[in-house]
């Protein structure tokens, strides 16, 4: 295709652009904001996740002329005709909508919404025949037009006065490229404008600094202070000399601005190597027509000896970092002059308290104040990024004080203050920042150390070899004789030793004694040990002990030729070096280092098939999880939410929400749901295990979960007893004579489910039971549960974007459900799924998805350590969960990760077997499903569970081939299962569990791989560990350059893919459009509505008092956890995520 060329707009042009609510693939709408502003264009970008009323308010006081959106993750028809609506509803049905979705927008969905009004929505083959430039050249010249002129509802003065939103927004853009229209309308308003003492807060400082973000938190603190007062915003960003364009992303950073309360514009320069529009008076001018409150003026990033911005302000802060250099530096800052206010952002960074003293030395001198003490100069530390930071709540107060006290304007705060300075809570102590190349060093010392002692094996191999050869005699089954002593004497050597022998024999035996000096006793034990290692493995039965409980297994299997197939083949070495070395890095499965697996044989009746299920309601995904678990000993059910769910919400009418409801996942809002969703599976059955992929919201779904286990098994005890009546009386009492429908399970059972769990919907067993009773059924229930709970922020934060709350305050709620685990004696449930597959889906490639990985579980070891947690009670709580795919890295990611985990915890942490173990959970890649020739994803994914099951996989999932365009059928999910099912039960080489032991290029490939991940985790602590990294946006880049190597050899062909870019079909290998399309249905999303509505009826009291419990938790520092499990007896989920906003913080996005 040819290179198209930018098209160059005759007028400026503003278009916002975002990806949809619930909604984390911001991957793509970076891509094109990109591209729109090198066309010229002015973005205005949100990021992820927003709202149809957040992106319709953004446009109209922002006087956009398009709004640009991308919606990955379903309810797109009812997202756009929504924002179109709303539009209208607003007066602002000029604004033209585009949007895309690759193939998850269908053809005739495009046609609908463009029938409806939306502007256009791209398709996947509009890229290919346009390019990516050409469809943004196509967008930008339909809505190239000029500034329209003002549409005045009333008088402009009325209007103004009002606060209209549209009448404020075209006043400013006339001002920017219409002036003379502007000035016929504002004129008459002019001088009243002059005489306003409406105070300006001017926000200015290097860029950098952090001024969105503190600018975001002035703004939460002043509409808690003033509920009633309103705010007016101006910020400036620079535009790009060459094209034009600007990028005008400090939205994207403020979480309170869609306020009814709050106008905020964003205004690029327009002129090179300025901090300010030269139409920035004339915004302020609009915005003090418009009577408001308090105006905050905001510069973009200045040099050293930018002051413009007192020209236009009454009180005016400057925002720097503590990274300033020398001392000496601030004396060319003239903003230190002219500062009534000063804040040192980022104050958790290195030297912050030497820049707090030498800031305030510096403005002590410019402003003559010797004789002020220094601690009440206006010099505050910050860190904006941290949820109520005391600094912040300081210098908000001392900046509401100063325009009281400048302007007399009727802005007296009473907002509390502590007098705590700014004071970073670390996740990782400043101590502790390199853990990573510790962990690099310390097995690089231990491989170092292990081929040392092969060494010294192989050569103490030689002595004894030669002993043997020299005395004639066969002595392997005479070492313990002759060679575990330290000394031969001379009795024992003339028992075999001609006399022309001796001498030479007893130097020989010196030589052992002195070479066997540098062996490690334990290394000796290893050699000694090798052939009785070797013979067990030989006899037909192996026994051995997993938590004091003895297995015995069938060590071979006999194939129809009656050929006895080891189930695990040992290497047929002699020499002791040999034998020593591949003891150190390989050893048979069950043994440190776990390079060829955690277990001496795979668990037998339980294969490792875990199946990825939810569409819906509750009942439709109980329905698949009993099908594809039908006739299978072991139920493994792994969980999909729906993006309702995934971002802690509850269902809800309004449009945008309401298209999402059990679209791509199961909709699940509250323990009835739960309790829905697994009935008729046996939680606390051994045989029973289940996954639960969700993160942000992951605590709450966790308190669903285990709710539901408990509930099942005060089931079990109300029939065992007799106590059916309790029941019924209670349901009578709360729902009954409240004329408040019962909770049901909607429509059939299926087939396997015998309804437990079900008869006590809308009720808990500690509403029926004595106490004691039920505390004893929670107690037992919860300590026998298996399975997982995603919950890995950090992951979130890298690569999938379905963080909710602050940082800090996530991995606190993930802290805080481990300590919950080790004190209730939870053992064989994962608080964590330590994920690499959104990492690699995200585009990384097999080593950087590894390293990030493993990196982030290595964090939350610290992290835990840091709390006072012992390693050797949560070691054995974490999981971990990576993608596959066909690169060779692949087929040895399983036995690094293991060997490079086992490796650190035991040397490193000094932590037990049980924690040295790294489980894992494979998923097959969804990037390698195409939409082109779907029949060939098959094959794919049969490679990649060959990878997975060779290498020694704790559980698999295979994904279904037609993923690529749709939801799954039932029936591509079954042969999905049969890919894995035919080659454990069918495929012969499988019947050998460790294969790929002994091969020349997987232990090559292993050598590289693990190398690469140690050079990686070097970077990152150059980068302050993980948490520094993820400042700078580090891990984000990787995986987005990554991403784009991939594409760039697909889209040219270097990287070869069947059906996709050669061997094509007659026909071209064309796009497939699914032919069925599995959405939620109006019955399921009405019901969730109900079952929500009921919920909120019926439990109001107490979930009030439930909330207030987990916001107190949270401000004294207890756990969280302990308060949620019961709040999730009571509350729905959207309920609670609300209250933890309150005490926790909204995560901020980042560009």
């Amino acid at each position: 295709m040819e290179q198209q060329k930018p098209y160059t707009p005759k007028n400026k042009i503003r278009i916002v652009t975002a990806a949809s609510l619930f909604d984390g693939h911001d991957a793509a709408i970076n891509i094109m904001r990109r591209i729109i502003q090198s066309t010229g264009v002015e973005v205005i970008h949100l990021g992820h996740d927003r709202s149809v009323d957040e992106v319709v308010n953004c446009a109209i006081q922002e006087d956009a002329q398009a709004i640009a959106m991308t919606s990955y993750q379903g309810g797109h028809t009812e997202y756009f005709k929504y924002m179109h609506d709303l539009l209208q509803d607003k007066n602002a049905g000029h604004i033209a909508i585009f949007g895309g979705g690759g193939g998850v927008i269908l053809p005739e969905e495009i046609k609908e919404l463009m029938d409806y009004g939306i502007t256009r929505i791209y398709a996947p083959d509009d890229g290919r025949e346009m390019g990516l430039q050409g469809m943004i050249n196509d967008m930008v010249k339909r809505v190239d037009t000029e500034t329209r002129d003002l549409v005045e509802e009333k008088s402009v003065a009325e209007d103004l006065k009002n606060k209209n939103v549209n009448t404020i927004a075209r006043l400013i853009s006339l001002a920017e490229n219409k002036h003379d229209t502007f000035l016929q309308h504002f004129h008459p308003l002019k001088k009243a404008t002059d005489k306003s003492e409406i105070p300006v807060l001017g926000i200015t400082g290097t860029g950098g600094s952090g001024k969105s973000s503190l600018v975001d938190e002035l703004v939460r603190r002043f509409l808690g202070d003033f509920p009633e007062k309103n705010i007016g915003i101006i910020s400036v960003d620079p535009s790009k000399r060459k094209t034009g364009g600007a990028l005008l992303g400090d939205r994207i950073r403020m979480n309170a601005i869609n306020n009814k309360h709050v106008y905020m514009r964003s205004l690029a320069t327009r002129q090179s190597n300025l901090a300010l529009s030269k139409h920035v008076a004339e915004a302020v001018e609009v915005l003090k027509a418009a009577e408001f409150d308090l105006i905050i003026l905001e510069t973009s990033g200045i040099g050293q000896s930018d002051t413009e911005i007192m020209d236009h302000s009454d009180v005016a802060l400057y925002v720097m970092t503590p990274e300033f250099g020398a001392a000496t530096q601030l004396e060319k800052i003239d903003m230190l002059d002219f500062a009534d206010l000063v804040a040192i952002n980022k104050f958790d960074k290195r030297g912050a308290q030497d820049a707090l003293r030498d800031v305030k030395k510096q403005y002590q001198r410019n402003h003559q104040l010797w004789h002020e003490d220094a601690e009440k100069l206006p010099v505050f530390g910050t860190i904006a990024s941290q949820f109520n930071d005391p600094g912040m709540n300081t210098l908000y107060r001392q900046i509401m004080d100063k325009i009281a006290e400048k302007t007399k304007a009727d802005l007296n705060s009473t907002f509390e203050i502590s007098a705590e300075m700014s004071e970073k809570i670390f996740v990782i102590p400043p101590k502790r920042t390199r853990y990573l190349s510790e962990i690099a060093e310390n097995n690089r010392s231990y491989d170092e150390k292990a081929a040392n002692q092969a060494e010294v094996a192989q050569k103490l191999y030689g002595v004894f070899k030669t002993i043997e050869s020299v005395s004639g005699l066969e002595m392997t089954n005479n070492q313990s004789k002759y060679l575990e002593k330290h000394g031969i004497n001379q009795e024992e050597i003339n028992e075999f030793a001609e006399d022309s022998q001796k001498d030479f024999l007893k130097l020989l035996f010196a030589e052992f004694d002195r070479v066997k000096m540098d062996l490690d006793p334990y290394n000796w034990e290893v050699i000694q040990g090798w052939q009785e290692k070797v013979n067990k493995y030989v006899e037909p039965i192996y026994s051995f002990k997993v938590r004091d409980k003895e297995i015995k297994i069938d060590t071979h299997t006999e194939s129809l030729s009656h050929t006895q197939i080891p189930k695990v083949s040992l290497p047929k070495y002699k020499a002791w070096g040999d034998i020593l070395k591949w003891c150190l890095q390989e050893n048979v499965p069950g043994e440190f280092p776990y390079t060829a697996g955690l277990y001496p044989f795979k668990r037998q009746g339980e294969d490792p098939t875990r199946m990825f299920a939810g569409e819906g309601g509750p009942e439709r995904t109980n329905r698949r999880f009993h099908y594809v678990s039908m006739g299978l000993p072991a139920k493994r059910l792994s969980t999909a939410f729906d993006s309702v769910t995934l971002y802690g919400n509850d269902p809800d009418e309004r449009p945008d929400i309401y298209g999402k409801i059990g679209n791509s996942g199961v909709s699940i809002c509250c323990l009835d749901d739960a309790k829905k969703l697994y009935s008729g599976f046996d939680l606390a059955d051994a045989m029973t295990s289940v996954s639960m992929t969700i993160n942000g919201p992951a605590p709450m779904l966790l308190g669903f979960f285990m709710n539901a286990a408990i509930d099942q098994q005060c089931e079990k005890y109300i029939k065992e007893n007799g106590l059916e009546d309790k029941v019924e009386a209670k349901y009578k009492e709360l729902y009954d004579d409240r004329d408040l429908d019962r909770p049901v399970y909607r429509g059939e059972l299926p087939e396997g489910n015998n309804g437990l769990g079900l008869m006590l919907l809308g009720l808990t067993g500690d509403q029926v039971l004595p106490a004691e009773v039920y505390e004893d059924i929670k107690e037992k229930t919860i300590s026998v549960v298996r399975g997982t709970v995603q919950a890995d922020i950090l992951k979130e934060d890298q690569a999938q974007n379905t963080c909710i709350f602050s940082t800090e305050f996530a991995l606190r709620l993930m802290g805080d459900v481990q300590e919950h685990f080790i004190k209730e004696k939870v053992r064989n449930f994962y608080s964590v799924s330590i994920s690499g597959y959104h990492i690699a889906e995200a585009g990384a490639n097999p080593i950087t998805q590894l390293a990030f990985t493993l990196a982030n579980g290595f964090t939350y070891v610290e992290y835990y350590l840091s709390r006072g947690m012992d390693i050797n009670k949560f070691g054995p709580n974490l999981s971990f969960f990576f993608s596959n795919g066909i690169d060779p890295e692949y087929a040895v990611i399983g036995r690094v990760a293991r060997k490079i985990w086992s490796k650190a915890l035991k040397h490193k942490y000094e932590a037990n077997p049980r924690a040295q173990m790294l489980k894992y959970h494979i998923q097959t890649s969804g990037r390698s499903l195409h939409a082109q020739e779907i029949d060939f994803n098959d094959i794919r994914t049969t490679l990649q569970a060959l990878y997975a099951i060779y290498d020694n996989c704790n559980s698999l999932h295979t994904n279904a081939y037609d993923e690529a365009i749709t939801t799954p059928t039932e029936a591509s999910v079954r042969r999905a299962m049969a890919i894995q099912l035919i080659i454990n039960k069918e495929l012969g080489l499988a019947k050998n569990e460790n294969p790929i032991q002994g091969s020349f290029i997987i232990e090559e490939l292993t050598d590289l791989v693990e190398e690469a991940v140690l050079t990686e985790f070097d970077r990152i602590t150059e980068r302050g560990g993980v948490l520094g990294a993820m400042e700078t946006m580090y891990q984000r880049g990787k995986i987005q350059e990554e991403s784009l190597h991939y594409e760039t050899l697909k889209h040219n062909g270097d990287y070869p893919i069947i059906g996709v870019n050669t061997f094509l079909s007659s026909t071209g290998s064309p796009t497939v459009t699914p032919g069925e399309v599995i959405r939620a249905t109006e019955e399921e999303k009405q019901h969730q509505l109900k079952t929500l509505t009921t919920l909120h009826k019926a439990k109001e009291d107490l979930a009030e008092e439930a909330l207030e419990k987990i916001k107190e938790a949270s401000i004294k520092n207890e756990n969280i956890f302990k308060e949620l499990m019961e709040a999730t007896k009571v509350c729905s989920l959207g309920q609670i995520t609300q209250a933890m906003f309150e005490v926790g913080g909204q995560y901020r996005r980042n560009m």
